[in-house]
């Protein structure tokens, strides 16, 4: 006797929903052979987490001083937080995108 692990998948689908998925599938082939521009007609998202800059521009940075006056000092960007990205897009590439505000929700 020998130990097997399991094999990890998403979700357990039922046989309906399986079904389903082939059902689908074989009518977006048979679309997709059918129509040369089928696939360009889709549009696609997906989502993911990037970190958040504080950016600020040298002439944003910019102040008045006087003469002899010690050259302000700026610390590198540092990381501020992690951001929601969603971006849509086509065969071509990206159609829209956006960073989605803390505490918002995407439906």
């Amino acid at each position: 006797m020998h130990h097997i692990s399991a094999k990890f998948v998403p979700r357990l689908l039922t046989d309906d929903q399986k079904e389903n998925r082939v059902k689908i599938s074989q009518e977006l082939l048979a679309n997709a052979n059918g129509n040369e521009n089928f696939l360009k007609n889709i549009i696609t998202g997906d989502e993911t987490w990037v970190y958040g800059y504080d950016v600020q521009t040298k002439m944003q940075s910019l102040q008045q001083m006087g003469k002899g006056s010690p050259r302000p000092k700026k610390a590198q960007m540092s990381l501020s937080k992690m951001v929601l990205l969603v971006v849509f897009f086509d065969w071509k590439g990206i159609v829209h995108h956006e960073f989605v505000p803390h505490g918002q929700m995407v439906n």
